[in-house]
């Protein structure tokens, strides 16, 4: 599979990933640690990809939706941003209700 492929695949399968530098539990940048910590904060479950354990998605993601710098959030298939637009949506409240309406979206999948 491409690699572009791989990522539309990862980003339409789950309602909220973080493409990061190391893992929510062990993060290798302060951008990367202040994006999760605000995700964590959600109180939901998120995915994420350790770009630095995968090289062909860290060389590829920044085309993927033209934006040049890790981490990389999104939610319900569209790119929300980077750390400091993460960061002023959980100040305002406004990413608590995406993430939260994203999961339960996804919850509802399957029920007739």
């Amino acid at each position: 599979m491409d690699v572009l492929d791989r990522i539309k695949e990862q980003v339409e399968s789950n309602p909220v990933v973080i493409y990061m530098k190391g893992t929510p539990q062990f993060p290798m940048c302060g951008f990367s640690s202040r994006t999760a910590a605000a995700l964590q904060d959600c109180g939901e479950k998120f995915a994420y990809v350790n770009v630095l354990q995968d090289q062909e998605i860290f060389e590829n993601l920044p085309r993927f939706a033209d934006w040049p710098t890790f981490p990389q959030v999104y939610i319900n298939g569209e790119l929300i941003g980077g750390c400091d637009i993460t960061l002023e949506m959980h100040e305002s409240g406004e990413l608590q209700q995406m993430v939260k309406d994203a999961v339960a979206k996804e919850s509802l999948k399957g029920e007739v």
